[in-house]
């Protein structure tokens, strides 16, 4: 008898997920084909054409906006734009939880109080509207620099590292309390006694027993807030307080083509296209994160090969 080891264990049940594994190939080709793009076309987002409102077509896959540019193209950039929002911003949450989980939960006592009073009083505060008066406001310092001479790219940049650090303040308090309560059944272990009993550091207990063995649960929630992340950011971009033009991101795509629903005419395509790009996205990344929660899942017992 063979025993496996939990990480082969945890890939075998994460590849009898069908779901989890077409989501991951999904993402995997979709982020591959986010890469390559440029070099597959020379076509700028942002070049416009005589072709105005064009239907989908064996020229222009998923058809034109009002400025005959090229809805696949715009789709493509939007889609980078959104993912990288959502991966910086699970990325700040990563940071920011796990070590104030993590120091809230190892030391304890007071100090864990006091952190874990000021997490529940952020949390009364709604999240989304902490994010719309943030921008709101930055907006108007945003469009003061504009007035004085700053360049559009250069507004435009900060815009988006405004969008990074809000998106990300708001979404790492559910990570913190997780973090926090494994920290809290970890910490009185015997094998972290035994760490402690041969003259351990509290930071080489924290980085070499502690945080690997919360590992599993942080990859899990971080593939979680990745979707998260990025349904927030698509909402403000249809309000109007996220990505800002020259650049394009898939809810701002989706405003763009809601503004040309009318009763005279509807461009189904300026909707639908980037409407599916970020529904299917968001499935892929909630399957996905589903699979690695059932994959990770340390109650499922070990699993024994014959030879």
């Amino acid at each position: 008898m063979e025993t496996v080891s939990p990480n082969r264990l945890a890939w075998q049940r994460f590849c009898q997920n069908r779901a989890a594994l077409g989501s991951g190939i999904y993402l995997s080709t979709l982020v591959l084909v986010l890469l390559v793009w440029p070099l597959l076309t020379a076509q700028a987002p942002d070049a416009t054409s005589d072709t105005q409102f064009a239907a989908p077509n064996g020229l222009h896959w998923f058809g034109t906006d009002v400025h005959g540019r090229d809805l696949l193209t715009r789709v493509v950039y939007g889609a980078r734009i959104s993912l990288l929002v959502g991966a910086v911003g699970a990325g700040v949450s990563l940071v920011i939880g796990v070590l104030w989980g993590a120091f809230a939960g190892y030391i304890g006592g007071r100090c864990d109080s006091v952190l874990m009073r000021i997490v529940d009083v952020l949390y009364a505060l709604p999240s989304i509207i902490f994010v719309i008066v943030l921008m709101t406001t930055l907006q108007g310092v945003f469009d003061r620099l504009k007035a004085a001479g700053w360049s559009g790219q250069g507004t435009a940049t900060l815009q988006l590292l405004a969008l990074f650090a809000g998106l990300g303040a708001v979404s790492w308090l559910t990570m913190a309390r997780i973090v926090r309560g494994q920290v809290l059944s970890l910490r009185t272990r015997p094998f972290i006694e035994a760490s402690r009993a041969l003259g351990a550091s509290h930071v080489r207990i924290l980085s070499r027993h502690i945080l690997p063995n919360v590992a599993g649960v942080v990859i899990v929630y971080l593939a979680l807030t990745v979707p998260a992340v990025v349904l927030y950011e698509s909402f403000l971009s249809y309000l109007g307080l996220g990505i800002q033009p020259p650049q394009a991101s898939l809810g701002s795509l989706i405003a763009e083509g809601a503004t040309q629903i009318n009763p005279i005419r509807v461009y189904w395509w300026m909707i639908l296209c980037p409407a599916g790009a970020l529904a299917t996205t968001l499935l892929a990344l909630n399957c996905l994160g589903d699979g690695l929660r059932d994959a990770l899942d340390p109650q499922a017992g070990p699993r024994r090969s014959a030879d």
